[in-house]
């Protein structure tokens, strides 16, 4: 079986980086040595486990990916950038006919879903890419659905840390703050406690110095109304391996989509896992 080409965008990011070491490995896959990068990157190469990826400013990548294009014919982009570069990156992407699974969070995510919905191709858009995570949250939103108003009256906090380099609240904290919205609970996504700081992060929290770097805890806490009853939900995650492994399986649910001949769709990392 011929192996699919794809794009990892956002390198030299940790994460970026990460989720194109996976690629090297991954026998269905065939990552091209190339990344779009951001304008304030000096380097023009990066290197992972040997390979040499150049690095593609904004101002030079309408041109670069048509040559991408013609000689290597259809890939996908995975996309690691950063929040202030998602809706720009995703018209680029539509506007060039190339499916991505777009794995940033931030930016105006209607906007965005319009987006694809607006063009020739298809996209997987996920706020978090860890399969586990993800099944809770299907869980959760089957909750949501299934028993709407279950904690009416309950008093919610939401606590999540990630690595001081992620600008913008967790999209995952955000979308489990619509799930127990619909189950009865007063609270806005502004309320989410963002911890950025290394110090409290270890102190306070307890995370292991070894991984201040790239984690991502979240606590999620309902109280009931006279404070007899308390319901406590929590994953914490070390390192970014975990997001590797869910992204390349959307890489390849993408690709089986875009054969079909479907266009115009953005699907979840819900669907995924269901395929």
């Amino acid at each position: 079986m011929k192996s699919l080409n794809i794009v990892v965008n956002g390198l030299p990011g940790n994460v970026a980086s990460i989720i194109a070491g996976h690629a090297l490995n991954d026998p269905r896959i065939t990552l091209l040595p190339y990344s779009l990068t951001g304008p304030e990157i000096e380097s023009d190469r990066h290197t992972i486990a040997g390979t040499v990826i150049e690095l593609i400013k904004p101002a030079d990548r309408d041109k670069k990916i048509d040559s991408l294009v013609k000689r290597y014919g259809e890939f996908i982009s995975v996309d690691f950038t950063h929040p202030s570069a998602v809706n720009d990156n995703a018209d680029f992407y539509c506007r060039c006919g190339l499916p991505f699974v777009m794995g940033t969070t931030g930016g105006d995510r209607k906007r965005l879903a319009q987006t694809v919905l607006d063009s020739s191709i298809c996209a997987v858009i996920a706020p978090n890419m860890a399969k586990q995570i993800v099944g809770f949250q299907a869980m959760m939103e089957y909750a949501a659905t299934t028993f709407p108003g279950i904690f009416k009256g309950y008093t919610l906090t939401v606590r999540e840390s990630h690595q001081a380099g992620k600008a913008d609240t967790s999209g995952t904290a955000k979308a489990m703050v619509s799930c127990f919205n619909r189950m009865g609970v007063d609270f806005s996504p502004e309320a989410i406690v963002k911890e950025r700081d290394p110090t409290s992060q270890h102190e306070l929290w307890g995370i292991p110095k070894a991984y201040l770097s790239g984690h991502g805890w979240h606590t999620y806490r309902l109280v009931s109304p006279d404070s007899t009853v308390v319901f406590e939900f929590q994953h914490n995650v070390n390192g970014r391996e975990i997001y590797a492994e869910g992204t390349m399986d959307a890489v390849c649910y993408l690709d089986r989509k875009m054969k079909k001949g479907e266009k115009g769709r953005s699907f979840t990392m819900i669907d995924v896992l269901k395929a």
